[in-house]
């Protein structure tokens, strides 16, 4: 089967089968932004791919690579969707970097006979959940960047993701001067609340209760902020698990000193279902946050312009949530109801039980 698949992509690529959607002249000014030499090489969990020239046809198969090619100036010809139904498949973060480009969008898993019709010059895949097989396959139809080692499917940070793309790209310069701004501002906020460090902090899907390790990159967040993530959660994770059930019998692992809860999408409402939630400490001193379904998806996105985007609009609730004063309202939780009563609640500003 396998080596079916691999002689019909490459009987696709001679031919040009499968042809689908509009063609899209490559864009001149990224033609332009892409002075460095090549041909480059990146090393990654596959092997090393070799990029002969400037790839101008680009293919990002990643849930989540496009916004970093768009952060970089440079628009997709075609990006596998993820979920949302935003336009083309790109949040209001990154709609103004898209500009009036039209992206081919793929959906659901990925589709080798779509991606050959496709003809790129680059396929993109670091967040894609890409396989070896997979990899063999397209990495004979151009050159195909998965992950790189140790990070698992879904785990590298932004900065390795935004590197990587850079030298496949011919950005390294830009991606670099992104890095370093966007690092200076989460220094800043570091900078300007002390207090936060060290302090523990989770962010926990308010749907079926689960929290995200540090090797994650929304848990690279909060610890990205000055926070840290419990070993009570850390330690259950590993490199292809991010993602910790937590039992609405036992919220103890996320009763920490800022509680956000993230909303993929209607699941607000099951928050007030957790009937062990009232009694947490987060939730008594007014500890939590409800961040609602646009910045929860900047924050699974975090790419620089989705990170920049929940710097603006998250810092502010996580300021109001971690002062410890349960008379302190966070807007984005009152809107929901799930600031604590403060009828029950007696103790003085920034003490615990």
């Amino acid at each position: 089967m396998f080596r079916h698949l691999l002689l019909l992509a490459l009987a696709c690529v001679a031919s040009a089968c499968f042809a689908t959607g509009p063609a899209q002249a490559a864009d001149p000014t990224q033609q332009s932004a892409q002075t460095e030499p090549f041909p480059v090489e990146i090393t990654h969990r596959y092997g090393t791919t070799r990029i002969g020239a400037p790839p101008q046809r680009i293919v990002s198969i990643g849930f989540i690579d496009h916004d970093f090619l768009l952060s970089l100036g440079i628009r997709p010809y075609a990006l596998r969707n993820w979920y949302g139904g935003q336009p083309f498949g790109v949040w209001p973060w990154a709609q103004e970097a898209l500009g009036e480009a039209e992206p081919i969008v793929m959906h659901g898993e990925i589709d080798i006979e779509q991606i050959v019709a496709l003809q790129p010059d680059l396929i993109v895949g670091q967040w894609s959940g890409i396989t070896r097989r997979e990899y063999q396959i397209l990495s004979q139809i151009a050159p195909t960047l998965p992950p790189q080692p140790g990070f698992g499917d879904y785990g590298m940070p932004w900065q390795e993701m935004l590197r990587t793309l850079g030298r496949a790209t011919g950005t390294s310069a830009k991606a670099a001067g992104i890095i370093a701004d966007l690092d200076a501002r989460f220094a800043a906020v570091r900078r300007d609340h002390p207090d936060w460090a060290g302090q523990s902090a989770a962010i926990v899907w308010a749907g079926q209760t689960g929290a995200y390790t540090a090797r994650d990159i929304r848990g690279r967040f909060l610890e990205n902020l000055g926070f840290v993530i419990p070993d009570t959660i850390n330690t259950r994770g590993t490199m292809d698990n991010f993602y910790i059930l937590i039992p609405d019998e036992d919220l103890s692992p996320i009763d920490v000193d800022a509680l956000l809860w993230i909303d993929g999408g209607g699941t607000a409402n099951s928050l007030h279902a957790k009937p062990l939630r009232t009694t947490m400490r987060a939730h008594k001193e007014g500890r939590e946050v409800y961040i609602n379904p646009l910045l929860s998806a900047a924050l699974s996105h975090s790419s620089p312009l989705s990170l920049s985007f929940a710097l603006d609009h998250i810092v502010p609730l996580v300021e109001l949530a971690a002062d410890g004063d349960p008379a302190t309202i966070v807007p984005s939780s009152a809107d929901i109801g799930i600031t604590p009563d403060l009828s029950t609640v007696t103790r003085a500003k920034g003490t615990t039980p």
